[in-house]
């Protein structure tokens, strides 16, 4: 409770943590090494064009030169020759000044006219030229900061295609391995426990209220679709199922969590059941769960919130609470920055492939609308939805079955390597991994 408190007012729990090698090597600025003193400086990049002719950049603001005695260009050369000497008068006994003599296209460089200065005060220094071999300059290539993509061990092939039989295709599965094929392996496959927290319970207890909104409006027929002929209980009968959820599942939250979710579901239902109980669609099934759909060979399953009915023509609603503003970006189709998709977005064109191919029921979506249950910042409530394509049809459609092919494969050992992802630095830090693999920045698009 009270970490959680620390966090929610960006307070820092203070931690110093020393570790290094006698060995190592510290990379600096001249401006960062103020105040610091090694045994060895390597000063490198004494270059013209580093130092005194390195571009400004455009715009600032400049003080006015009358409040100065000197010119402003022999200020600003008097400025970085005090920066220059910091960084010379860092090193305790042993001190090296490099500067480059070509481009990488060959075009000659000037050394800094401060590297002059030096040996006109100090004749008897040499330039020492220094030339790298081949080996030299790829054993170092070899070390740049690419990204890697971690590998963890593989387990019992046998053990693995026992999981596999039983294995159908469902849109967060898809998601999951689109963003990591180790989240996917985790999650959806191994299914290690994760835990619960405030976020998602509170969510849980508003779908439980919406759930049973529905069903006690209901007198379903055979196929389990309501005839719009029943009544919504009572607001206060709304409120009181999310109650009964919260506290059927308080073990979830703190005492102050627990208090201000209750206050804040209260209100946030209370508003919307005022603002659409009178126009809901009432011909609807509830949590619907739809299987044995096989779609280029690939069997798919999922279990829907609601869907309503007019005539054959279905709309997918789904539920979501959290903030409506910060989920517009898992609403768009692919794009430069997001080749895949958002995960909104795909989840709604694959729930009308899901619907669509249900060879048991004649019906055909006609979009897929999120419904978001928390207001957005100005208090509106919105629903969102997503018109889909026949090419976005097309491209989920191949999403979906080159997933498959790769899980069929296996193909799910090694990370996406992206640096926030939670699931390669799990493996990174628990030292499960047993191998690193360089990729190439188009590969992990295709991730």
């Amino acid at each position: 409770s009270i970490i959680d408190l620390m966090e929610k007012e960006e307070i820092p729990l203070p931690l110093t943590q020393v570790s290094g090698s006698d060995k190592g090597i510290n990379l600096l600025t001249a401006h960062g090494s103020k105040g610091l003193e090694f045994e060895y400086v390597f000063f490198a990049g004494c270059n013209a064009n580093s130092w005194e002719k390195k571009r400004k950049p455009a715009g600032g603001y400049s003080l006015p030169d009358t409040i100065f005695s000197s010119e402003p260009r022999q200020r600003d050369e008097e400025e970085l020759r005090r920066l220059f000497y910091v960084a010379l008068t860092r090193a305790e006994q042993h001190l090296f000044i490099s500067y480059s003599r070509f481009r990488s296209d060959g075009r000659e460089l000037e050394p800094s006219m401060f590297i002059a200065e030096i040996q006109d005060l100090h004749p008897e220094l040499q330039t020492v030229p220094v030339t790298l071999s081949d080996e030299d300059i790829t054993r170092f290539a070899s070390l740049q900061f690419t990204r890697v993509a971690p590998e963890i061990e593989k387990l019992e092939r046998e053990y693995i295609g026992r999981l596999l039989e039983k294995f159908a295709m469902n849109v967060t599965a898809l998601n999951n391995y689109l963003k990591c094929p180790l989240e996917f392996y985790f999650r959806n496959l191994v299914r290690i426990p994760s835990p619960k927290n405030e976020a998602t319970e509170f969510g849980s207890s508003v779908h439980y209220a919406l759930e049973q909104l529905f069903r006690k409006m209901s007198s379903r027929d055979g196929d389990g679709i309501s005839s719009g002929q029943g009544q919504f209980p009572s607001k206060e009968e709304f409120v009181a199922d999310f109650e009964w959820y919260m506290k059927r599942h308080r073990e979830s939250f703190t005492k102050e969590q627990f208090e201000r979710r209750m206050d804040y579901g209260r209100e946030v239902l209370e508003n919307y059941y005022d603002k659409y109980v009178n126009t809901f669609n009432k011909i609807v099934a509830i949590e619907r769960n739809i299987r044995n759909v096989v779609v280029k060979g690939v069997p798919l399953k999922g279990k829907l919130d609601k869907l309503e009915f007019d005539g054959k023509n279905v709309v997918v609603v789904d539920y979501k609470t959290g903030d409506p503003d910060k989920a517009m970006a898992k609403l768009k189709p692919p794009h430069e920055k997001d080749p895949n998709g958002g995960d909104y977005w795909r989840q709604a064109v694959f729930y009308k492939i899901l619907v669509d191919n249900y060879a048991v029921r004649d019906w055909k979506v006609v979009n897929t609308e999120f419904d978001f249950i928390e207001p957005d910042k100005k208090k509106n409530y919105r629903k969102e939805k997503v018109l889909i394509t026949p090419a976005d049809i097309t491209t989920v459609t191949e999403q979906i079955a080159t997933t498959w092919e790769k899980i069929q494969a296996h193909d799910f050992y090694t990370g996406c390597g992206k640096e926030d992802c939670h699931w390669c630095n799990f493996v990174k830090d628990n030292k499960l991994t047993v191998a690193l693999h360089e990729i190439e920045e188009e590969e992990a698009e295709d991730l």
